[in-house]
């Protein structure tokens, strides 16, 4: 009896490994991890709520300006994981680039200030060491910001982090939990910078931040500029003045051998730029995350309210 239940095990293990060896080939031949027909487009995402509406916009106007078909590959889980999927042409345009973020992780660079000087290293090198074109921003950044209500900003007359010193001691700072030991643009580096220390330092989640400024928990908060719910909470966005987070500008990015074999995309891809400030960005944000509507939808209502369904191909 108990051979016959071992060997009935055995029959079991290897039907398992079976069984996960064919998922294995069939996510493989998904589209855009194998070949896909001549005239398609592979648009790849990370699993963020703007990366996903940006590649909407970018798929959809393809798709009226082109006889093109596009294929999106979502959820690309981080910045390093997209970067691998462009060099394996698995994924032809990337739709959220940023500046800060590949000039430490795909180039291995130190961090740049200038924010026209950090887009001018991007294009260059990607140009150089991965034939890839890095397109003028399309308008908007996400960066760490440091954020008040705009209760507060008025009341003491708050525009710029330098304008936080004098209140300091009393505020309390909710922060991202890996913010307080960050190398570089951390809290000892902002410290460094702006030459004043916040006593009163609360780390969390970085999702938690915003509704603990609204609620009036905390007073001050480290958040991200093109968050959705700093539109949402109406809150303020102090100036950076010191430029002491490096800039991270946000760019589509293609592989210039597709531009080659479709030149028309070059065209299409420059409509974009300069067009999304960060404050619209914010709002695009809010409608998905905080209005529940498909990335989808909310390109298409960017594209339809900025006319570009309407121009002449």
């Amino acid at each position: 009896m108990l051979r016959k239940v071992e060997h009935t095990l055995k029959k079991l293990k290897r039907l398992i490994v079976i069984l996960m060896v064919s998922s294995f080939l069939s996510a493989c031949s998904l589209p855009g991890l194998s070949g896909a027909p001549e005239n398609t487009i592979k648009i790849g995402t990370l699993n963020t709520t703007e990366s996903q509406i940006m590649g909407q916009v970018i798929k959809q106007l393809i798709e009226h300006y082109s006889d093109l078909e596009v294929v999106m590959i979502s959820n690309l889980g981080s910045s390093i994981v997209q970067h691998q999927a462009m060099l394996d042409k698995q994924v032809d345009i990337t739709a959220t680039r940023y500046t800060g973020t590949d000039l430490a992780g795909a180039l291995g660079m130190e961090p740049v200030k200038n924010p026209e000087e950090a887009l001018a290293i991007v294009q260059r090198e990607f140009q150089e060491k991965f034939n890839q074109k890095w397109f003028d921003s399309y308008g908007f950044d996400n960066s760490y910001a440091f954020t008040v209500t705009k209760a507060l900003a008025e009341k003491h007359r708050l525009e710029k982090v330098s304008d936080l010193e004098a209140l300091a001691a009393d505020l309390r700072f909710g922060v991202d939990n890996s913010w307080i030991h960050r190398e570089g643009d951390g809290y000892q580096g902002f410290v460094a910078t702006y030459g004043f220390e916040f006593p009163n330092i609360y780390p969390m989640q970085i999702g938690l931040v915003y509704q603990a400024l609204a609620n009036d928990e905390m007073d001050v908060v480290l958040a991200y500029t093109s968050d959705g719910r700093i539109a949402a909470f109406d809150l303020k966005v102090l100036e950076d003045d010191k430029q002491f987070f490096p800039p991270y500008d946000t760019s589509l990015v293609a592989r210039n051998e597709v531009l080659e074999k479709h030149p028309e995309l070059d065209t299409i891809l420059s409509k974009l730029i300069g067009t999304i400030s960060t404050e619209k960005m914010q709002q695009m944000n809010y409608e998905a995350d905080g209005k529940m509507q498909e990335p989808a939808v909310v390109a298409r209502e960017f594209l339809e309210e900025n006319g570009y369904f309407e121009e002449v191909e």
